[in-house]
């Protein structure tokens, strides 16, 4: 009697295993994508991801290129702008020592001339 029971479970679970099996749906043709077509799918997209990243990689090119020159640009105006400075630093260093000069110079003019002055008194 049990080997029955056992028998008709196995039957039973087959017919299921069976039936659920039946059940796929089927896909229409145009909708599968055959090995060659799915290599040029694969292919297409690899060209693409490729194109992209040399475009990419293009433009982060023409960035850093621009960046460099611009840097560099900068450099010689800060150049250009610390030379000046120096420039006019140096001119009104200049500027005060000939003025210091010649007020000591009358200065030295004017005490000789009160000495002769005042040896002539």
């Amino acid at each position: 009697m049990k080997k029955q029971i056992l028998s008709l479970a196995l039957i039973a679970l087959l017919g299921f295993t069976a039936q659920s099996c039946g059940d796929k749906k089927e896909t229409k043709a145009e909708d599968e994508l055959t090995l060659g077509n799915k290599v040029d799918t694969l292919t297409s997209d690899i060209e693409e991801v490729k194109d992209s990243a040399v475009v990419k990689a293009e433009n982060a090119a023409a960035k850093a290129k621009e960046a460099s020159e611009n840097a560099v640009q900068d450099a010689k105006d800060a150049t250009k702008k610390a030379a000046e400075d120096v420039k006019d630093a140096t001119k009104k260093g200049a500027d005060k020592v000939e003025a210091a000069a010649k007020a000591a110079k009358d200065g030295t003019v004017k005490t000789a001339k009160d000495v002769n002055e005042a040896l002539k008194k």
